[in-house]
């Protein structure tokens, strides 16, 4: 038997009033997206992947609250700009930058380094809003940090002196960056529902995505989704882009970008234990310790809270 409608309208509302578990089952989405990167690798080309999710997510939303956005049109026209830099930083260049980073690193590694993220909301807020940040949430971000540069040099800081880490872990530093930007951003974000500024955003996601396909085109690097490419840009386009989003828009406006960010440092707990558990991927001891000081980060910066 399925569940009544008032039941499953229920348990929407207890899921959106609360941004904890909304917080963990984004970045366990996040998480398995790091896995899914690498498995795309020769299954579907980067450039495609980012434009063909964004086409699907686009077609569901706008189907779907394209009322909404009639409705909202005079709030949203005024911000067309904003909301073309919020679709081409926050979802277009990540995403293409993790599909690229995914050629030369771990999934591990990836999801551990997206841990530098509530490190650069908090920095970015505090420059951008001067938005107040407590000691425990400081030393929180150095412990997280502390994690993210122990990945990068693989356990040994002869690396870093070295400069020998991979073109993929600085790619992905780099996405992570722009994300950031992104979810300080959203802040300033038009007062309209969250589920009508994700659909108005992902037209400017698919449009920017043009972009690095026309270039992946020219170079001869495009190629059609495998069969198995297909599958795993049907998980892309549903999990990571379409509820994932939704669900960090609305945590977001409960707790805040700085508050919501620290919980992606729980990504490198599910993207570490997928890659393991899916990709056979080595966990090595400095990814153990890494994940330690990740997660002991969030917990410092949430205490006084909690």
């Amino acid at each position: 038997m399925s569940a009544p409608p008032s039941a499953i309208k229920s348990l929407a509302t207890g899921l959106f009033a609360n941004p904890y578990l909304l917080l963990v089952l984004t970045t366990a989405m996040w998480g398995g997206h790091s896995v899914v990167s690498r498995m795309a690798v020769g299954e579907i080309s980067p450039a495609s992947l980012t434009c063909l999710r964004w086409l699907i997510v686009a077609s569901i939303m706008l189907s779907l609250r394209m009322q909404g956005l009639r409705e909202h049109w005079p709030a949203l026209k005024p911000r067309i700009g904003y909301l073309a830099l919020m679709g081409a930083l926050g979802y277009t260049s990540y995403n293409i930058l993790l599909y690229w980073s995914a050629y030369t690193t771990t999934a591990i590694n990836i999801s551990i380094i997206n841990a530098a993220m509530p490190a650069m909301i908090l920095i970015g807020a505090l420059l951008v809003f001067g938005q107040r940040v407590t000691v425990l949430q400081w030393i929180g971000t150095v412990v997280s940090m502390a994690g993210v540069v122990l990945t990068g040099a693989k356990g040994d800081l002869q690396h870093l002196l070295d400069l020998t880490i991979s073109r993929g872990d600085i790619l992905i530093l780099i996405a992570v960056i722009l994300y950031s930007g992104y979810s300080v951003l959203l802040r300033t974000r038009p007062l309209v529902p969250s589920l009508v500024f994700f659909a108005a955003l992902t037209p400017a996601a698919l449009l920017s995505s043009f972009v690095p396909l026309a270039f992946e085109i020219a170079a001869g690097d495009f190629y059609w989704p495998s069969g198995k490419g297909w599958l795993l840009l049907l998980y892309v386009a549903i999990f990571p882009s379409l509820l994932s989003q939704i669900f960090f828009i609305r945590a977001v406006e409960l707790i805040g970008a700085g508050r919501a960010g620290l919980f992606t440092n729980l990504m490198p707990l599910f993207g570490a234990s997928f890659a393991i558990l899916i990709l056979g991927e080595e966990l090595a001891l400095y990814h153990v310790v890494a994940l330690v000081l990740v997660l002991g980060g969030i917990l410092l910066a949430e205490w006084k809270r909690q």
